[in-house]
């Protein structure tokens, strides 16, 4: 039950859909003020949390790692708005598009493997066997990545 000071830690993991090691990892990383204690020496979070945990999660899906989670979540804390999340979601496009451009061509190969019935990795029988002249992703790679 929710006690007049805020939530426990249970309460906050089970309606945030989260288990309690993240919650805890996530108040270890600053993602999550430090909650007040109990009487008991319960964690007590503000109700705010589980929203807060919303919003950390739905950027995770975005592709945003937690580092650059905490970066605008403290952006966002100082109150001082600027073109940081908008330049982030614009470099995160581009990181999606490299990997969609790598995808594609990780698909168009493994079409071919299955189209020339390719039976080993190392010592295919078929002829013109793609396999040894992958070059997956090699051309699209422009953001320094090694093959």
């Amino acid at each position: 039950m929710t006690g007049p000071g805020g939530l426990r830690t249970g309460e906050v993991a089970e309606r945030a859909g989260v288990n309690i090691q993240t919650l805890r990892y996530y108040e270890r990383r600053g993602l999550l003020a430090e909650p007040v204690r109990s009487t008991g020496g319960h964690r007590l979070y503000p109700a705010a949390t589980v929203d807060l945990l919303a919003v950390i999660k739905a950027a995770q899906r975005l592709g945003f790692t937690l580092d650059e989670v905490a970066d605008l979540l403290n952006a966002g804390r100082r109150r001082h708005p600027n073109a940081d999340l908008r330049q982030r979601a614009i470099d995160k496009i581009t990181e999606i598009d490299a990997r969609i451009a790598d995808l594609t061509a990780i698909r168009a190969t493994l079409t071919e493997v299955v189209d020339a019935r390719c039976d080993s990795l190392t010592d295919c029988t078929c002829t013109d066997c793609p396999i040894p002249f992958l070059t997956i992703g090699v051309a699209e790679r422009t953001h320094g990545e090694p093959a």
